[in-house]
């Protein structure tokens, strides 16, 4: 009989800034936002591992364009927001429904986090200590609205920040220096920012990634879930961008600024 391995999540670098991750035991494997089926086919064969699942988050291309190509080889629920018509879903989920994964012994939980898009969907494994956000959160930023609204975003991200602090945040891009760049000029005099930034800048130069973040560092540093602290709102008011101390103006004015931000 073999020995059960321990879950663990493999990063799949796709495009120029995407990861896309695979959650293994050594012999199954759970593909996240797999924008790209040939990165993902190769990680499997490279690493002898047999797909059973295919998670999406979102309907943006660079996240469910491999569907297809997957689904040529392998025979796998895909798993994906019930809000969103992305083709080759077969498992549409949605909040408080809860993503089963009998090969890996793994329970993910749905939360419905709209903003980025209109269906957007993130999945926890509470066991495990694992957030998959796709484009809702990331490590010192979050997702563009193309789709949804401030109050969206603000209760999506309030969904996520209320995670434990340990929880690791698995978002699909590494924007992180530079959203960090922007934190910095939102936050300047926020310390925990700035030690962040020299840490994060230290490990691209080495060629590492920057995610997993977590929820306590995001609570730290990241401005779209600290738009409420008086630093960061009289920082908007200096730039012109804020008028009062409303915190959902607050956020929309920085997620506007951070639009244009170079």
């Amino acid at each position: 009989m073999s020995v059960k391995q321990p879950l663990q999540v493999s990063a799949i670098p796709a495009f120029t800034d995407n990861y896309l991750w695979l959650i293994h035991d050594q012999q199954h494997a759970a593909v996240v936002d797999p924008g790209d089926a040939a990165p993902v086919a190769a990680a499997l064969a490279s690493l002898n591992l047999k797909l059973v699942a295919i998670l999406l988050t979102h309907h943006h291309a660079d996240h469910a364009g491999g569907v297809a190509g997957l689904l040529s080889q392998w025979k796998v629920p895909v798993f994906g927001p019930a809000r969103e018509a992305i083709p080759g879903i077969s498992q549409p989920v949605a909040e408080k429904d809860v993503v089963s994964l009998p090969e890996l012994g793994l329970n993910l939980s749905v939360l419905d986090v709209p903003g980025h898009t209109a269906g957007h969907i993130a999945y926890v494994a509470h066991d495990q200590g694992w957030l998959f956000c796709g484009d809702t959160l990331f490590a010192g930023g979050c997702g563009r609205l193309f789709e949804g609204t401030p109050a969206q975003m603000t209760d999506s991200l309030a969904k996520l920040a209320a995670l434990p602090a340990s929880t690791q945040v698995y978002c699909a891009h590494e924007y992180t220096v530079s959203n960090l760049r922007f934190a910095l000029a939102a936050e300047p005099d926020n310390p925990e920012l700035i030690a962040r930034m020299a840490y994060e800048q230290a490990r691209r130069s080495r060629g590492e990634a920057t995610v997993p973040s977590s929820i306590g560092v995001e609570l730290q540093t990241n401005p779209f879930l600290r738009y409420r602290e008086p630093g960061i709102m009289r920082q908007l008011r200096l730039e012109g961008r804020l008028q009062g101390d409303d915190a959902l103006a607050a956020f929309a004015a920085l997620r506007e600024w951070k639009n244009n931000y170079r």
